[in-house]
């Protein structure tokens, strides 16, 4: 099927759902939102006007844009006759496992189930299935419309048909998907940036450096690294012609020492107040709008040079 005809049903509009609707509106889908809470049409134009400021080269027409987006009253309504269903409700497993019911119950048979949950598995939010073949976990990074990433994690029971369908869908939105191995609390890059944040916490909290110091030292060498090339790539080339091996044979030891010593900050209320402190005094003159869109335009903008520096050298 053609991407044009697709229909999407996205239950659940918080953050990552509105997004989600927006995305798949500007790639020419069918959308049909539904949320239990008041004011949803709202914000979903306000969601798709964030869009075409961000990335009007995207959106067009926004008008059109705005036309491809339903809102609904209840699950059955946004489901029936749906191609995909991705769901985006509260973290909560037992409302979840109960979405998931009635969704399977009105879509159609072959209708593709994806989850944005962060942090349940794929086999528990489909234990209860009739049919949990047809279940995935597409877990986006935030914010979903900017980055790449799409987590795509089966479950026990899942099919070989629904993640190459999961698969299909998210590149053809121009996301980037990867497939894991194994269910696990958390996936990969949430895992990642928790234990990096664990460190950064520390590290504020000691009077090592001030939040906004730590945020200059990310953003000014690993991030800047990590965006052109991940960690096992970055100490590949950090070992000279001898790559990887001779990285690990020389500098690997002082590493693996510092690796037994893993500080473990309290959030008790005193960390709390001087991480939130400084944060918010950082960041009083400007609303979330105007961060969120200047983040966007940042993170767009070194997708863009990445990817055009990649074509001009081959990798």
């Amino acid at each position: 099927m053609d991407r044009t005809e697709h229909c999407v049903a996205v239950i659940g509009a918080g953050t990552i759902g509105l997004s989600w609707a927006v995305l798949f509106a500007v790639h020419h889908m069918t959308v049909r939102v539904q949320d239990p809470r008041p004011g949803i049409a709202r914000d979903v134009e306000e969601a798709a006007r964030q869009y075409a400021r961000v990335q009007p080269d995207r959106v067009g027409d926004l008008q059109a844009l705005l036309e491809r987006i339903h809102v609904v009253d209840d699950v059955e309504a946004a489901v029936t006759g749906a191609d995909v269903v991705q769901e985006n409700a509260p973290e909560r497993l037992p409302l979840k496992q109960e979405l998931f019911a009635r969704i399977e119950a009105a879509a159609p048979e072959r209708a593709l189930i994806a989850s944005s949950t962060s942090a349940l598995m794929p086999s528990d939010l489909a234990r209860e299935m009739r049919t949990p073949e047809r279940l995935v976990v597409g877990h986006p990074f935030n914010p979903p419309e900017v980055l790449p990433l799409v987590e795509v994690v089966p479950g026990e029971r899942t099919a070989d048909w629904a993640v190459d369908a999961a698969v299909a869908l998210y590149r053809s939105i121009g996301k980037k998907p990867v497939v894991l191995h194994e269910e696990i609390n958390g996936f990969v890059a949430n895992r990642l940036q928790s234990t990096l944040f664990r460190e950064c916490v520390w590290l504020v909290s000691q009077g090592v450096v001030s939040a906004a110091e730590l945020d200059e030292i990310v953003t000014e060498s690993i991030g800047i690294r990590w965006a052109t090339a991940g960690p096992f790539e970055s100490f590949h080339l950090g070992g000279g012609p001898g790559g990887m091996r001779h990285f690990l044979e020389h500098l690997g030891p002082g590493m693996a020492r510092r690796w037994k010593v893993v500080e473990q900050p309290e959030l008790d209320e005193p960390t709390v107040e001087l991480i939130s402190g400084q944060v918010e005094r950082r960041f009083r003159d400007r609303t979330y709008e105007q961060l969120t869109e200047t983040r966007d335009r940042a993170q767009l903008a070194v997708i863009a040079a990445r990817d055009a520096a990649r074509q001009e050298t081959p990798r």
